[in-house]
């Protein structure tokens, strides 16, 4: 049998997937499982598909709707393959107006259906092109001269891979259809009419079908999710979260965490020798974590602070409380920079004392990993300072009594949660973030958390000054930032990515550095690039080994 017919055996035998079952899948991956979390998949956004722009009055940067007859259709093969159409219609004057359609990727039936001569309507961003007006990927379809235009804004809802917005809108109708009692309402009456707020069901049914012919105030409305209908699942949202932190604050309450003593020994040495005084702000944060640490109730306490407040000693502080009491200590970053800062400073500040510190990240050779690993499992080494990799299979510590995450926000629930439980015992938790959060929001969001500010800096400390600057003004930034390293100043510049992705269109470490190179080509400043690659950092890696 040749290896086609091999292949098509194969093809037929393999199970079919039983209808709807392709569609769940698709369904499941955007978190729907149930009618409920259908009508509850809200619209991103409305496109306005109500009114029909002549081709003649198409301007550069408008998102809208068009029509025209195809006057001709090509693929062209520069710089890519690519399906070109133009369409044209004669205008008001008599001259013919056009618009050029562009296809980066394209099935035959479109090809097909864009023929010449076909009348087709046209939804997109219009963008300056080579021979004038274009839209690049353009919703279209084929209708006759004078087809009706739709009554009402066209929801656009967050979608996957393989499944289309029309399928989405059909499957949500359906579902609001099916049965309206899904759409009782949530809250008491009274709560209702103090409030203000809309009814729950008519608040779901106008976000995912609103009526025809709503004013401009009302759409702008809607996209700015300032629309009453939009306030009330807001309101509804923040309810079931406080409810929920409740909850789990509840259920906390009832667990039992190791009680942390400590006798205050180590913290006194380390507090003589680090060389400085702890601020008023310090102070206060340090004795709240004590207090927490001494209570069979586990610790979930917030430390926020700008860099340079000087969370770290307060965390060290926190560290050696349990450390005194028998326990160990586990210290994680969201990268390996910022983890192998911190391991380096509580090193060194500890070199002398009767702790141990191991070192445990992901490029961490084999046999240095190993041998931290077993130092940790067996009590060894009590305190552990890494990236993810501590909350990896394999890394035990039978007496984790405290756990400690820089920059919380890094790290999902999950991975806090395994790091927690690496202890035969519920661990206390301490998360760390510079990001400055109001008191407000951060009773609204983190209330399940108790939360400390380190709302001083110490003596000696530059103010952190923080600002967000237009895009625009990316030549000016440049520029400023030239002068300080000729000034003798060092800069560091983040993006989001190191190399370029087909998924993400955000500024890459590689692209900047090649941009900032060619500015500073005749300059003395130097643009070097600092990405997580194994060579970059070579040199400054820390062993596996412990300090003690």
């Amino acid at each position: 049998m040749g290896e086609r017919a091999n292949r098509i055996q194969k093809e037929a035998a393999r199970p079919r997937a039983k209808p709807g079952e392709a569609l769940a899948d698709k369904l499941a991956r955007l978190g729907i499982a149930r009618d409920e979390d259908l009508v509850l998949h809200l619209p991103l956004r409305y496109e306005d598909h109500t009114r029909l722009v002549p081709l003649a009055r198409v301007k550069v940067g408008e998102t809208l709707q068009t029509e025209g007859t195809v006057v001709d259709v090509d693929i062209a093969y520069r710089p890519r393959r690519q399906l070109v159409c133009r369409i044209e219609e004669v205008d008001e004057r008599g001259g013919r107006a056009g618009l050029t359609l562009r296809f980066f990727s394209f099935y035959p039936n479109q090809q097909k259906a864009l023929a010449q001569g076909a009348r087709v309507r046209v939804f997109g961003d219009v963008r300056e092109g080579y021979f004038g007006p274009e839209i690049v990927h353009p919703q279209f379809r084929v209708v006759h001269e004078g087809a009706p235009l739709e009554d009402r804004l066209t929801p656009v809802y967050p979608t996957t891979a393989g499944l289309g917005q029309e399928t989405l809108r059909k499957v949500i109708a359906r579902s609001l259809a099916a049965d309206p009692g899904r759409l009782a309402e949530t809250l008491p009456d009274e709560v209702v009419r103090r409030r203000a707020l809309w009814k729950f069901g008519d608040a779901v049914t106008f976000l995912h079908t609103p009526p025809p012919r709503l004013a401009a105030l009302t759409q702008k409305a809607l996209d700015a999710r300032t629309h009453p209908a939009w306030t009330r699942l807001k309101f509804d949202e923040l309810v079931a979260q406080q409810l929920s932190l409740k909850a789990h604050r509840a259920a906390r309450a009832k667990r039992n965490a190791p009680v942390l003593t400590g006798t205050g020994v180590l913290q006194k040495q380390l507090l003589a020798r680090v060389g400085f005084e702890l601020t008023r702000a310090q102070q206060k944060v340090t004795r709240e974590i004590s207090h927490d640490l001494k209570r069979s109730m586990p610790m979930q306490r917030l430390l926020q602070g700008d860099v340079g407040s000087g969370k770290t000693v307060v965390a060290a502080l926190a560290a050696l409380q349990a450390i005194e009491s028998g326990r160990q200590v586990a210290f994680m970053a969201p990268t390996e920079l910022l983890a192998e800062q911190h391991y380096r400073k509580l090193a060194s500040w500890l070199d002398g004392l009767p702790v141990e510190v191991a070192w445990l990240s992901g490029s961490l050779p084999a046999k240095e990993r190993k041998r931290a690993r077993e130092r940790l499992a067996s009590g060894e080494a009590q305190f552990a300072v890494g990236t993810h990799a501590l909350f990896q299979e394999g890394v035990e510590m039978p007496r984790l009594g405290l756990a400690i995450v820089d920059e919380q926000h890094r790290f999902g629930v999950a991975q806090r949660l395994a790091l927690r439980g690496k202890g035969l015992a519920e661990a206390h938790q301490l998360m760390m973030s510079a990001t400055p959060i109001p008191r407000t929001l951060a009773m609204t969001f983190y209330a399940d958390l108790d939360v400390s500010v380190l709302d001083e800096l110490p003596p000696g400390r530059t103010p952190v000054a923080t600002r967000i600057v237009n895009q625009k003004r990316r030549a000016e930034i440049v520029d400023h930032i030239g002068k300080r390293c000729e000034a003798g100043a060092q800069v560091y510049w983040v993006c989001p990515l190191i190399e370029e992705s087909e998924k993400l269109e955000l500024q890459t470490a590689v692209a900047l550095h090649a941009e900032l190179s060619a500015a500073y080509a005749n300059r003395p400043a130097e643009a070097g690039p600092a990405g997580s690659g194994e060579e970059r950092r070579a040199e400054a890696r820390p062993t596996g080994g412990t300090v003690g």
